[in-house]
C-alpha cells in the first residue's frame, strides 16, 4: 500500500488510502497534536478507529500504526494544544475534500511516470472507471461523515466541566432544539441524572459517575443568620460533552420537539 507525505505547519503526515477512505499514520498526527507517544493518543481510541498497516518504503515493507477519520477526530478533541483546531480545519477543509473528489492523490512519482512512461498511462486511464464508481460511494459517506465534522468543532476547544444550560446551548448550536429545562428532563427520564424529589434531585446517577459523564461540584453556602449549608450543582465533564453530542448529532439519542 502507497503512503503519501504532506506538510502541517513544518510537519510530515502521512496518508494512505485504502479503498477510497484514509488512514492516518499515528505518529506523525500524534507529534501535530502535542501528545508525548502515539500510543498515549491511540490508548483512548476505540478498537475500530485504530490498527496496522503493511506500506511500501525505501527500506522495505513496513507495518505502520494507523488511525481512522473516526480515530482522527477523538485525537484531534483529545488534543490540549491551541494548533488542534487549525490541524482539523487543514483535514477537514483541505485533505479529505481532495480525497473524496478523487478517491485518492495524485504523487510526485506517479506524476513523473504519467509523463514519460506510455504503460502508465493505460493503467491509470482503465482505473477511471472504477474511481468514478468509488467517488459517488464518497460523496454519501462524506455526507455521513458531516455530524462528526460538526461534532469535532462543537467541543474542540471545551476542555472544562460546563452547567446542563451550556450543553443545551451547545447542541441548538449545532441544530438540535432542546433548552435547558427540556434537557434536564430527558436527562432524568433517561436514566442520567436522579428523578427522585429531594437533596438528590437532578444529581448525576451512579451510571453516570461510572462512566465519568458529570462531576459534582459542592459550594459552601453562609445564610444572613450565620448558619451555612451546602450547595450542589452537576456539571458536564469534557467527557461528557464528547459523550452527549456526539450521539445526539448521529441519531442515537433524540428528544422530542417541544410541542
Amino acid at each position: 500500500m502507497n503512503i503519501q507525505p504532506f506538510d502541517f505547519q513544518g510537519h510530515e503526515v502521512r496518508v494512505l488510502v485504502e479503498d477510497g477512505a484514509p488512514r492516518w499514520v499515528a505518529s506523525d498526527v500524534a507529534k501535530v497534536l502535542g501528545y508525548r507517544m502515539a500510543s498515549d493518543m491511540t490508548r483512548r481510541l476505540d478498537e475500530d478507529e485504530k490498527g496496522t498497516r503493511s506500506v511500501r518504503t525505501p527500506g522495505g515493507e513496513q507495518e505502520v500504526s494507523t488511525i481512522t477519520e473516526s480515530g482522527l477526530y477523538s485525537a484531534i478533541l483529545g488534543s490540549k494544544i491551541p494548533a488542534a483546531r487549525e490541524f482539523k480545519r487543514w483535514v477537514t477543509h483541505e485533505v479529505l475534500p481532495s480525497i473524496r473528489k478523487r478517491g485518492g492523490y495524485l504523487t510526485p512519482e506517479a506524476t513523473e511516470a504519467a509523463l514519460t512512461d506510455p504503460d502508465f498511462i493505460i493503467r491509470l486511464t482503465t482505473s477511471l472507471k472504477d474511481e468514478r464508481a468509488r467517488r459517488a460511494e464518497l460523496e454519501a459517506q462524506a455526507e455521513a461523515d458531516r455530524p462528526k465534522v460538526l461534532f469535532a468543532d462543537a467541543v474542540s476547544t471545551s476542555k472544562s466541566h460546563i452547567l446542563v444550560g451550556d450543553l443545551a446551548k451547545i447542541l441548538r448550536g449545532n441544530g438540535i432544539q432542546v433548552g435547558g429545562t427540556r434537557l434536564f428532563k430527558w436527562l432524568r427520564e433517561n436514566g442520567f441524572l436522579i428523578n427522585r424529589k429531594g437533596t438528590d434531585w437532578n444529581m448525576p446517577t451512579q451510571r453516570s459517575m461510572e462512566l465519568g459523564l458529570f462531576k459534582v461540584k459542592e459550594t459552601t453556602v453562609v445564610h444572613s443568620d450565620g448558619h451555612t449549608s451546602l450547595s450542589k450543582t452537576s456539571k458536564v465533564t469534557g467527557k461528557g460533552q464528547e459523550y452527549f453530542i456526539a450521539r445526539f448529532m448521529d441519531g442515537r439519542f433524540q428528544i422530542e420537539e417541544a410541542a
